[in-house]
């Protein structure tokens, strides 16, 4: 996957949020981390899923969900408000799914791909080989 100069990464699992952005170009990416920002996860209708089962910890995945659901609003606020133009969502399997749930039609022209991986914590040269083994 080729990544445009100032393209923004989005890592995404049921916790962390982190953002990077190319500063190189489409022959030579190079990610440079961005400042995480606040997000307002008070949200825990976000998510359809009402789970009650002993198996599935109520809790945890609404937390998980709300999180997803904060997420995918600041990325759309971004993208409204032009200030992300082009956009690649990495996040993990669960969580991906939740987000979509909430992207808006504009986030969604905005977006050049997705990956179905955690790769949270990892350094910008992983990021960049993993999506270009995608």
């Amino acid at each position: 996957m080729l990544l445009p100069h100032k393209a923004v990464i989005a890592l995404v699992d049921g916790k962390k949020f982190e953002l990077f952005r190319n500063i190189g170009n489409e022959a030579s990416p190079e990610l440079a981390e961005m400042a995480p920002p606040k997000l307002d996860e008070h949200n825990k209708g976000a998510g359809a899923h009402h789970y009650s089962s002993s198996g599935n910890p109520t809790g945890h995945l609404l937390d998980e969900d709300a999180h997803a659901a904060a997420v995918a609003q600041w990325l759309n606020s971004q993208v409204l408000g032009h200030k992300i133009e082009t956009l690649v969502v990495i996040a993990a399997p669960r969580t991906l799914g939740e987000l979509r749930r909430h992207y808006h039609k504009q986030l969604e022209q905005a977006l050049l791909g997705e990956l179905s991986k955690d790769l949270n914590g990892r350094s910008g040269p992983e990021i960049i080989a993993a999506l270009r083994s995608k």
